[in-house]
């Protein structure tokens, strides 16, 4: 890797996460038992229900009398970069029906599957001794689909064979993987590609989105400043983080950003600024 002008490296982000403990506080940097995970996971599944109201399973102030009918399919979302499951369990599975999960991260790919199969047979705590219980997984009304890889090589559409499922099954001869998703959710990950990795990853997951309303959905950290696009490498995690205008801009070439949001009630302790945001094709 060029120190002048450096790029991710796949094997050695994976070799670094690897080192860190397959929990909360590993995969946040240190910030698993404070109020980050809970603010994150809410502010997420607000942003989500600002865009697509028909996920709320509650009345709800976000609903629209004149808006779009619920959907009667079973809503399918796709977590990438999924770490131990935190926004499949915190997030996606309180707003639809099924995820699939991907991470290359062998610890946490592992962990993660514990968790739903601990969820599976009712546990509350699983075989690493943390508390679980995700949404509908216990009782078969959505179901979490694992698979281990990396962005890179993934295709939303012919994911290959998952390592394990956990919740709802379809039923005989209902394949759902040409279905489609109605969410992609990129979070903290995006940094790890390549620039021509990351739009042939954002390419493939276009055309794996299922109708005019799904979204690809991406957070990330934004440091530096907002008046010029650069970018800062970090070579812990050999990762770029992008600031806010060369992100806008990388975004916008290929699809149309919809809504973003500076994410806020992060502790002070936290430097970077996050930013969510919702892209469509245009």
């Amino acid at each position: 890797m060029s120190l002048t002008n450096p790029v991710p490296d796949l094997e050695a982000g994976i070799q670094y996460w690897a080192t860190q403990p397959a929990n909360y506080d590993g995969v946040l940097g240190g910030f698993g038992t404070g109020s980050l995970p809970r603010v994150d996971s809410l502010g997420s599944r607000r942003f989500l229900l600002d865009l697509l109201p028909e996920l709320s399973t509650v009345p709800s102030p976000f609903q629209s009398l004149s808006g779009p009918p619920s959907k009667t399919q079973r809503v399918r979302a796709l977590d990438v970069g999924a770490g131990v499951g935190r926004v499949t369990s915190d997030v996606l599975l309180h707003l639809v029906s099924d995820v699939v999960l991907l991470e290359p991260v062998e610890p946490f790919i592992n962990e993660a599957r514990s968790r739903g199969k601990a969820s599976e047979s009712g546990s509350e705590i699983n075989d690493s001794g943390y508390r679980v219980l995700w949404k509908g997984i216990a009782d078969r009304s959505k179901s979490v689909t694992f698979f281990k890889g990396a962005l890179q090589s993934f295709d939303p559409i012919a994911p290959g064979t998952p390592l394990d499922r956990v919740g709802y099954l379809p039923q005989d001869g209902d394949d759902e993987t040409e279905t489609g998703f109605d969410v992609i959710w990129c979070q903290w990950c995006l940094g790890h590609l390549k620039d021509d990795d990351l739009a042939q990853f954002l390419q493939r997951s276009k055309k794996a989105l299922r109708d005019t309303r799904s979204l690809i959905v991406v957070k990330e950290n934004i440091c530096g400043e907002q008046n010029e696009p650069l970018t800062v490498f970090d070579e812990q995690d050999s990762t770029f983080h992008s600031v806010y205008l060369a992100f806008k801009i990388f975004s916008g070439c290929w699809s149309q950003i919809i809504q973003e949001k500076f994410n806020t009630g992060f502790p002070k302790a936290v430097s970077c600024k996050k930013c969510t945001y919702a892209l469509r094709e245009a």
